[in-house]
């Protein structure tokens, strides 16, 4: 069923429906539909019922726990299984706490505000406050559950859109050119599968995740090019499970994360001397074990160790790619594919950043104005 409008969907029979809350049985909202011969008859029929139903005594019982259970729901088929977990702790540990005796309604924009500045100060574990990022992340599920309730379940709701906590840029660590050459000297001398797909980030770019799902079947060498489709992350199990946490592959962050990112030919002389059967993965040659990323990093944390390099992560190996692509003369436009990004202007903004040493390259260029007599 086509959704052209607010709960007013085209049926497979020809005709309208319109759904809309009619009664909440156990805490669970219970909808009902009309129909129509189109849409302006459904639409009409809807508003009735709505206003019918929008009662006091119906509204102030929408606790914000089952309002957000309710959006969490009809969100589940569209998410992602990491999405969904996050979203799920993100409930589990923070808003339902804090809101979820709460009507929808009683909740205040000085109250998120109050909420945001304790999460800061002294959210978390530790009690040592939580990042801005994470808080961002907090009040951006707060605010779709309340545009929910407000869209879906007709609830007048707070305006709290605007809210938002100023994230400082942190500045980001690139490997020098000499890190970087001791880096790649180091794994090219010690290469076992991990080592190579440590290499390899450093050379293409790829996020730890995905090459930790990269299987050999999507590296093409005879086109010299490898296939990005997969990322392998460790997110929370649910409540039935044993385990705590799980290990899922799946689509990439975005449809753009999806590409064919060429291969430097250097890379790809060691990439052919150390193929193994498509179904296998790049970091362990095996086909039913693999590393995951947390594991990559400390594989990376011992090579980083062993070069004399210090404080650095995983992550650096992109920016340094970026980097290194940026003073080579890359067409940025070709660079923002090959890192998968959706416009040009991330890749200029938040990843691409001149090293010293190229900073120094242009001051230099200024001596030949310089006269000294």
């Amino acid at each position: 069923m086509p959704k052209k409008g607010k709960n007013i969907y085209l049926r497979k029979d020809g005709r309208w429906e319109g759904r809309y809350q009619k009664e909440r049985v156990d805490g669970k909202i219970k909808y009902g539909s009309v129909f129509g011969k189109t849409y302006e008859e459904t639409e009409q029929k809807l508003e009735i019922l709505k206003a019918k139903s929008n009662s006091p005594s119906l509204t102030t019982s929408l606790t914000f726990e089952s309002v957000s259970s309710d959006w969490l729901n009809t969100q589940k088929p569209q998410l992602k299984v990491s999405s969904y977990s996050k979203y799920s702790n993100i409930l589990r540990l923070y808003l339902i706490p804090s809101f979820g005796d709460n009507s929808v309604q009683s909740i205040t924009r000085s109250e998120v505000l109050q909420f945001s500045r304790q999460l800061l100060t002294e959210g978390g574990i530790d009690r040592n406050g939580l990042a801005p990022k994470t808080v961002n992340s907090i009040v951006s599920v707060l605010k779709n559950v309340l545009d929910y309730a407000n869209s879906e379940l007709n609830v007048a709701v707070s305006a709290i859109g605007n809210v938002s906590i100023r994230q400082i840029q942190k500045p980001m660590r690139i490997l020098s050119r000499c890190e970087q050459t001791l880096l790649s000297r180091y794994l090219c001398n010690n290469l076992t599968p991990c080592n190579l797909g440590i290499l390899l980030c450093l050379y293409t770019g790829m996020r730890i995740g995905e090459v930790c799902a990269l299987t050999w079947g999507d590296i093409h060498i005879d086109e010299q090019y490898l296939y990005v489709h997969k990322s392998m992350q460790r997110i929370q199990a649910d409540d039935r499970s044993e385990k705590k946490t799980k290990v899922v592959v799946q689509t990439p962050k975005s449809n753009c994360s999806v590409r064919k990112i060429p291969i430097p030919e250097e890379m790809l002389q060691l990439l052919i001397s150390s193929r193994k059967q498509d179904d296998a993965f790049l970091l362990t040659g095996m086909v039913h074990s693999f590393i995951e990323p947390r594991c990559l990093e400390n594989q990376f944390k011992s090579a980083t160790n062993a070069c004399g390099i210090p404080e650095v992560n995983f992550h650096a190996l992109r920016h340094t790619f970026a980097t290194r692509c940026v003073e080579l003369g890359f067409d940025i436009k070709s660079l923002s594919e090959i890192l998968g990004h959706a416009s040009v202007n991330i890749t200029l903004n938040r990843y691409v950043h001149p090293s010293m040493e190229l900073k120094q390259e242009n001051m230099n260029r200024l001596s030949t104005f310089l006269t000294t007599g």
